[in-house]
């Protein structure tokens, strides 16, 4: 799959961004930085400089190397280029996304107030409306996508189920920047449950479709035509 190399430098910038942020407040962090929030927006667990400041860029590193390269053994991974549009901006959403939680992280080193109650519901918006929005055009493949036995062996099972998800996932979307924007800390528990429901749904949906396709294929089994 061929990519743009203007997309990947501006990827490669935000994580150097995100590690040229960790060096400049290292000498002035405290020992003790946030590494994880409850529902409420509360601190529930800090961790050292290292884990505080550098966890994420390395994480951030480790997952665009994982999504650039990824494709390159997928068995499938003719299929990349008819939806490398969509396979782009899932990438980059995810890597702004961490990025974005960084920069909250960052701020709140400098003794700046960040409502992470708020600010996390909203950015999980921003995304799963994006990821709903390219859901559709996700083609079959082995690391991208709603990949259950039946989509994995059934075309219509896939089309369909992504399909349908792309909508699930821009509700949820939805419920978060809800969440984000007015506050509604108390409701991220619901919120989760609803992401709970969203894969049982697509779970048995992809089930059914695959369970009335007439050319639906066993995983492994030899396809019609080839020699037994």
């Amino acid at each position: 799959m061929k990519s743009d190399w203007r997309l990947e430098l501006g990827m490669l910038l935000v994580i150097a961004a995100m590690f040229a942020a960790a060096a400049a407040v290292w000498p002035s962090a405290p020992d003790a930085i946030p590494v994880h929030w409850n529902v409420s927006g509360e601190v529930d667990r800090y961790g050292g400089r290292f884990e505080g400041l550098l966890l994420l860029p390395l994480a951030a590193l480790v997952i665009y190397l994982l999504m650039r390269y990824l494709p390159r053994i997928d068995p499938l991974r003719a299929n990349y280029a008819r939806f490398s549009g969509a396979y782009t901006a899932i990438r980059a959403a995810v890597l702004v996304l961490m990025a974005g939680i960084y920069g909250m992280v960052i701020a709140w080193v400098q003794q700046k107030p960040v409502d992470m109650s708020k600010l996390v519901p909203a950015a999980l918006g921003g995304l799963f409306l994006l990821l709903g929005s390219v859901l559709g055009k996700v083609k079959p493949n082995w690391f991208v996508g709603i990949r259950t036995p039946w989509t994995l062996s059934s075309a219509r099972s896939w089309e369909r189920t992504h399909r349908l998800g792309g909508w699930l996932f821009m509700g949820l979307g939805l419920l978060f920047l809800l969440t984000g924007v007015f506050g509604l800390g108390s409701a991220g528990v619901g919120v989760f449950g609803a992401m709970l429901a969203v894969v049982v749904v697509l779970f048995v949906y992809s089930y059914f479709v695959w369970r009335a396709d007439p050319e639906k294929q066993a995983p492994g089994a030899p396809r019609r035509g080839d020699d037994v």
